[in-house]
């Protein structure tokens, strides 16, 4: 990797505000369409089959677009591939705010969302080059200022809505913070990095005979289909138990806020719980009966149900967290991460996609509450083998 020149304090805290920028809009387009999904179908005539290809689409392009980052990257270099990604950002959110059409709309949302996918990868080489002494701080800023984007956005989208009278505005509103975003990074285009760091193909084709990767791949596909079937769902489940458009946003405001603390407090957690299956099965159970307390009891305690699942949600840095700890090497570690996210994406689509299939065809919640409930189970089930100490190096076939 190319590295930047010296930089100055106040470049540095330039480079800083971009990143933070950056971070804040990976999930933005995300959480403002859940809170505002039923009015959206209501205007476009869009079936809850077409509502779940909606909801399945972040994962989707998290997963294939996501794995294209690295050539983009080496290609056109890190700065120019941070605003193509807010441009495409801006430009798909600002699209789909005012079409007509749910085709068009699809396609709109898949172009934000291709750019957030290739925010999410880029993201941990920019903290790298210019905060190599400073990895820890930015990085946990930037994780903070995503969780952040995605509480604002499912906070604000409907207030905005209703401010201004049109759904359409709530989400042009996060057009905006895009476009805002990507300004101050035509100012670094005149100095790019450039990369080649890419995981050793070798190592991927032995990655594939290792039962540590496929267990940590399907863990992750399954504690993040509980994140995107909420993002897309949890309004409205809500909503069809009677309760208003914007109590519905604010708890799902309240599933991602919780976020942020559980985040900070796993080191700590970990450190206590050591190789020993709590963490993964407090996970469980906790999203277990936050889902079963939305279908049975949707209006007696809808914050508690929110409460329990964004505890539940911290399953998503602790897998992280355990990419790093069940590898000995940095080739490990990229290999055994670019494997478990592109897959685990995949599977994440079961979540979203699921969700509404289930329900378009039941005509209720109880069939799709079920499937996301077996999906938190795993997170137990498969949590028990990752805690174990296995390292991925030990289970990889000579070459």
């Amino acid at each position: 990797m190319t590295s930047p020149a010296p930089e100055t304090a106040g470049k540095r805290a330039f480079v800083l505000a971009c990143i933070i920028l950056l971070a804040l809009n990976l999930r933005a387009s995300v959480g403002s369409v859940g809170v505002v999904l039923n009015p959206i179908r209501e205007d476009l005539g869009m079936s809850a089959t077409a509502a779940g290809i909606l909801t399945t689409l972040p994962v989707v392009c998290f997963a294939v677009v996501g794995s294209l980052a690295n050539t983009i990257v080496r290609a056109i270099g890190l700065h120019t591939t941070a605003a193509t990604a807010m441009a495409a950002v801006a430009l798909g959110l600002g699209v789909r705010a005012f079409v007509d059409d749910t085709s068009v709309f699809l396609v709109a949302s898949a172009l934000s969302l291709a750019g957030c996918a290739i925010g999410n990868v880029i993201l941990p080489p920019l903290v790298k080059v210019h905060f190599p002494d400073r990895i820890a701080f930015v990085s946990s800023v930037a994780g903070a200022a995503i969780v952040g984007g995605a509480t604002l956005s499912a906070a604000l989208t409907v207030p905005i809505s209703e401010a201004t009278g049109d759904w359409r505005w709530g989400l042009f509103s996060w057009a905006l913070l895009a476009l805002v975003t990507l300004l101050p990074w035509l100012r670094l285009l005149r100095h790019d990095v450039r990369t080649t760091d890419a995981p050793t193909p070798i190592v991927l084709r032995r990655l594939v005979r290792a039962p540590l990767a496929w267990v940590m791949a399907v863990l992750f596909g399954a504690q993040a289909a509980q994140a995107y079937a909420q993002f897309g769902w949890f309004p409205a489940i809500l909503e069809d138990a009677g309760l208003s458009d914007g109590y519905a946003g604010s708890m799902l405001a309240i599933i991602t806020g919780v976020g942020i603390p559980a985040a900070l407090a796993l080191p700590l957690l970990l450190a206590r719980t050591g190789d020993r299956a709590w963490l993964p099965w407090g996970f469980a159970v906790v999203t277990v009966a936050g889902w079963l307390g939305l279908l049975w009891w949707p209006t007696q305690a809808p914050w508690l149900w929110a409460l329990l699942l964004g505890v539940g949600g911290a399953a998503f840095p602790w897998v992280l967290m355990m990419i790093a700890k069940r590898s000995r090497t940095h080739e490990g570690t990229v290999a055994l991460s670019g494997f478990v996210q592109g897959l685990g994406y995949l599977v994440a689509a079961l979540g979203p996609f699921g969700t509404g299939a289930l329900h378009d065809a039941t005509g209720g919640w109880g069939a799709p509450i079920a499937m996301l409930v077996v999906l938190a189970t795993l997170i137990g089930v498969l949590g028990s083998y990752l805690v174990r100490p296995i390292m991925i190096e030990d289970q990889l076939p000579a070459q």
